[in-house]
C-alpha cells in the first residue's frame, strides 16, 4: 500500500512537548490543514463549509520508535501499563492517527481548525466530515478512562508577565492566546516521571517551557494542582 500526504498541518504548537494528547481538550488550540495544489482544493472542499467538524486521519511524523510494543505507559495512569490498542499512543504498529476537530472556516486551499492536538508539519493522509447522526454513540463507555481522577489546575502570573503576553498576542494577532496557554498547561504535560515533586526536592529539572508560535513559555508545578509562570520568552 502507498500512502503519500494529501496536506499539511500548521500548528500553534511547534514541538511535541506541551501539545494535548487528544483533541477537543485545549478550546482554543488551532492549525490550518495546507493542501497540496494536486489535490485541487478549490473543488475537492467544496460542500466541507457545511459541516462543523471533520476527522483527520495524520501521520506521527515525530515517532521514531521501530519496534513493536504490546503494552504502553498512559501519562494519565502515572506509571501502569495498558494495552496499547486500549489506548491512543502514538506508538503503534501504523504510526497513523486519528483526531476529531472544529472546523473554523473553509479556505480557498485549506480548512482552519480548532480544538487540536496536531503539531507543526504533520502530515495529513485523508479528512471525512463527521457526521453526529451516524457516529455519536451517547450510551458509549469510556472504558479505564472513568477511573481516572480528574484535577483542576490552577495558573498564576504576575503583571508584568500579563502585559508580556498582551503585547506577543497583539504582535502575532492570536487574541486568545493567554486562553490557549492556560488550557495547555492545565492538561499538565510533564512526564510521568517528573510527577509528584512538587514544592521539594527533585532528582528531574522543575522547570519546563512549552512553546506556542514563536515563543516559550516557562512555568514549574508548586503543587499538583498549582502552576507559577516562571517567564515568557518571545522573539524579537
Amino acid at each position: 500500500m502507498q500512502i503519500e500526504p494529501i496536506a499539511i498541518v500548521r500548528s500553534c504548537y511547534p514541538d511535541k512537548f506541551g501539545t494535548p494528547r487528544q483533541p477537543g481538550l485545549v478550546k482554543h488550540s488551532w492549525a490550518r490543514i495546507e493542501f497540496k495544489p494536486e489535490m485541487q482544493p478549490e473543488e475537492s472542499l467544496q460542500g466541507l463549509e457545511g459541516f462543523t467538524h471533520l476527522w483527520i486521519i495524520f501521520e506521527f511524523h515525530k515517532n521514531k520508535s521501530d519496534r513493536f510494543h504490546a503494552k504502553v505507559h498512559p501519562p494519565r495512569l502515572g506509571g501502569q501499563t495498558m494495552g496499547v490498542f486500549a489506548t491512543r499512543s502514538p506508538h503503534r504498529p501504523n504510526p497513523i492517527g486519528l483526531s476529531l476537530v472544529e472546523i473554523v472556516r473553509v479556505e480557498k486551499d485549506g480548512v482552519v481548525v480548532s480544538g487540536i492536538d496536531l503539531i507543526e508539519g504533520t502530515p495529513v493522509l485523508d479528512i471525512k466530515p463527521y457526521l453526529p447522526e451516524i457516529e455519536a454513540v451517547p450510551l458509549a463507555k469510556n472504558g479505564w478512562t472513568d477511573q481516572v481522577p480528574k484535577k483542576e489546575i490552577q495558573i498564576s502570573w504576575t503583571e508584568d508577565q500579563l502585559q508580556e503576553i498582551q503585547a506577543w498576542s497583539k504582535k502575532i494577532g492570536q487574541p486568545n492566546l493567554r486562553d490557549l496557554i492556560e488550557e495547555t498547561l492545565q492538561q499538565d504535560p510533564r512526564p510521568t516521571v517528573y510527577k509528584g515533586y512538587e514544592g521539594g526536592e527533585s532528582p528531574y529539572r522543575s522547570n519546563h517551557a512549552v512553546r506556542f508560535f514563536d515563543g516559550d513559555v516557562h512555568f514549574e508545578f508548586t503543587s499538583p494542582t498549582e502552576i507559577r509562570i516562571l517567564k515568557v520568552i518571545t522573539q524579537s
